[in-house]
């Protein structure tokens, strides 16, 4: 008897993508891409029709996939909270502001006819690094244009019925009058400083500050004026240990140092694994440089050797919705069996 295939769909600000997951492989295929139906493409639209839009269009494709794959189910990891009934609270990315709470499992399920489950887009990605029911608890942390996080613990991810936690992003770690601002709208979230959108900002600022200390650097030569500089140069210049752009990097992991060592000293969490755009493009550098600010720090009880093995870099693709998404399809088709057999 063959393995059940589950679709899987992540579904973001500006793409869709859904695929096959292969249960007894743990692996992707059939993955097929396309422009989410949101503010992206028809900006100014009102929320209620975007979110219409987006629906059909997910419950479309998905439709189609269920059929190509024989799926016994459907999952989906959607950028934004999500409710543990399936309902997303709010869609920055895909459909602006707040508007009414959307019961997209309920909508996706009557549509299909099969199990939907439907989670926030990291909380799904968490699922990729689970390896089993014995796993350690540990936190992911992305680091992109914004920050999230979610951490694993006791077989879940620590979340509140309404969607609440894991958002180090938003956590006001600058609350001086001017500091940067966040995607959100509030003033020195973590997100806005030390994210790869708040470190562009920070490099310009900087340049603005020492324009001859710039000049000199790789940032200087290979984008004369500051609002030439863009993400791609200052990752090429840390990667080449420019010291005016590893200041900057620093600057801004002194502030996600201070958040992870509030996880640990909050709840014990000693394994933090690294993803997202930002972080991944830089690579090891950017987990030595976070574990140098950590060390810096010092984390309560724990030896240097401990901290020093603390960060880790998590896998360098952008499946991790995906695969994270079908492997929480397994363990909890795996918990119904076990339940149902007890």
């Amino acid at each position: 008897m063959s393995e059940p295939a589950f679709t899987v769909a992540d579904l973001g600000g500006t793409t869709l993508r859904t695929a096959r997951y292969d249960t007894g492989t743990g692996t992707l295929t059939d993955i097929r891409r396309t422009p989410t139906d949101g503010m992206a493409r028809h900006p100014g639209a009102p929320v209620p029709e975007l979110q219409d839009r987006v629906v059909r269009q997910l419950a479309d494709l998905t439709a189609e996939a269920v059929g190509r794959h024989g799926s016994t189910a459907l999952a989906v990891a959607f950028a934004g909270p999500v409710t543990a009934d399936g309902r997303v609270v709010t869609a920055p990315t895909v459909w602006g502001e707040r508007g009414d709470p959307l019961p997209l499992r309920l909508r996706l399920e009557e549509r299909l006819g099969l199990p939907v489950v439907v989670v926030n887009d990291l909380t799904a990605a968490v699922w990729r690094y689970v390896t089993g029911p014995g796993e350690q608890p540990f936190c992911l942390i992305t680091v992109s244009s914004g920050i999230g996080s979610k951490v694993y613990r006791a077989g879940e991810v620590l979340l509140d019925p309404e969607g609440h936690g894991g958002e180090i992003g938003h956590w006001t770690c600058d609350p001086s009058p001017h500091a940067p601002l966040c995607d959100c709208g509030g003033r020195g979230h973590l997100g806005g400083i030390a994210s790869g959108r708040g470190l562009q900002a920070a490099a310009r600022r900087a340049a603005l500050a020492d324009p001859d200390g710039y000049a000199r650097s790789y940032l200087g030569l290979a984008a004369p004026a500051a609002d030439l500089l863009d993400n791609r140069t200052l990752v090429a210049a840390i990667r080449a240990d420019d010291p005016f752009a590893t200041a900057v990097l620093r600057g801004g992991l002194a502030h996600l140092a201070s958040a992870v060592t509030s996880v640990f000293t909050s709840i014990g969490v000693r394994r933090y694994v690294l993803m997202g755009g930002f972080a991944l493009a830089v690579g090891p550098r950017f987990a030595r440089l976070l574990t140098e600010e950590i060390e810096r720090l010092g984390c309560f009880g724990l030896t240097t050797e401990e901290i020093r093995r603390m960060v880790e870099l998590g896998a360098p693709d952008d499946d991790h919705g995906l695969i994270g998404a079908g492997r929480l399809l397994a363990a909890r088709s795996t918990t119904r069996q076990a339940v149902t057999v007890a």
